[in-house]
């Protein structure tokens, strides 16, 4: 019994009628005929009757339409698995993120990826852009998502992301129904800001330009995550510089109110290290390069 044979039969039962079948399978009637017959023989039981003018499913033949799909369908199973295997799509890629990532579409293109490649378990660990450049170095992750412009020359890198900074305030803060703000207005705010350590980019940059606006901020609070600043906002603790796209976080009593400065950008760079020979990594690196919005 050959797979070509149980095709040549499914479409017999579904045509029940040699020459549509035929041309269904784009061959002559005689050489259906004859795989037919050599399935019949292999079977050991008569599958189908004929007359001159029509064709009916025998209770045997009946019976072996649905093990016959389903020998087909297990057939196909295994070369695809077979085939993934051979391409290195079936195992397990790991994924660095920081938690802004989760409001900067993240998630659908971590969903679109899967969709594609069932087989390849896709692992997520929240860390810190410091944390990511570590663990790339140490081969513990095989990507990250960072925010920083300090890349070691050995990491290849893709911008996935350019967004502005927005003052983040309590829901009752004088501020908060302004259409945009001057960062010379939050002057004497307490300021919660994400800590140096984790972040000493952004920690930098944040003061520099409070620095050119003439601002210097009373930082009360630094905090590990953007969301925990943003938490500690929330309360009425504070106030803050945060990513754009945090407004997504819908966080109750909370307020996003842009700056009159665009200047400052917070920036979202992909990186894996060069050397790394994968395929599982190359379709990944591949897939967040199509999520990218097209160039004007």
């Amino acid at each position: 019994m050959e797979f070509r044979h149980l095709r040549y039969f499914l479409v017999l039962a579904e045509e029940l009628h040699f020459g549509r079948a035929a041309r269904r399978l784009a061959i002559s009637q005689p050489p259906l005929s004859l795989n037919i017959q050599q399935l019949e023989a292999s079977v050991g039981a008569r599958l189908l009757t004929r007359n001159s003018k029509s064709v009916q499913l025998t209770a045997a033949g009946l019976a072996f339409v649905p093990a016959a799909r389903a020998l087909l369908a297990q057939a196909a199973q295994a070369a695809s698995l077979a085939k993934d295997v051979g391409e290195g799509m079936v195992g397990s890629l790991t994924i660095g993120f920081s938690g802004t990532m989760l409001f900067n579409g993240l998630p659908d293109m971590l969903a679109q990826f899967q969709t594609g490649h069932p087989r390849l378990r896709l692992l997520l660990q929240e860390l810190s852009s410091s944390e990511q450049l570590m663990a790339l170095a140490q081969d513990r992750i095989d990507l990250g998502f960072v925010h920083t412009t300090r890349v070691p020359p050995e990491l290849s890198q893709i911008r996935v992301a350019s967004q502005s900074l927005v003052a983040c305030l309590p829901a009752g803060h004088a501020l908060a129904g302004q259409r945009d703000l001057d960062l010379a207005q939050l002057k004497g705010q307490p300021f919660a800001v994400v800590s140096k350590v984790v972040s000493p980019d952004y920690h930098e940059r944040i003061l520099a330009l409070c620095a050119e606006s003439g601002l210097d901020p009373e930082i009360r609070f630094e905090l590990r995550h953007w969301l925990s600043v943003v938490s500690l906002v929330a309360q009425g603790m504070g106030v803050a510089l945060v990513p754009a796209a945090l407004a997504q976080s819908a966080l109750a009593g909370t307020v996003f109110v842009p700056l009159q400065d665009q200047r400052m950008r917070y920036e979202t760079q992909c990186l894996w290290k060069t050397s790394r020979d994968s395929p599982a990594l190359a379709a990944f690196v591949q897939a967040v390069q199509m999520s990218l919005p097209a160039s004007p």
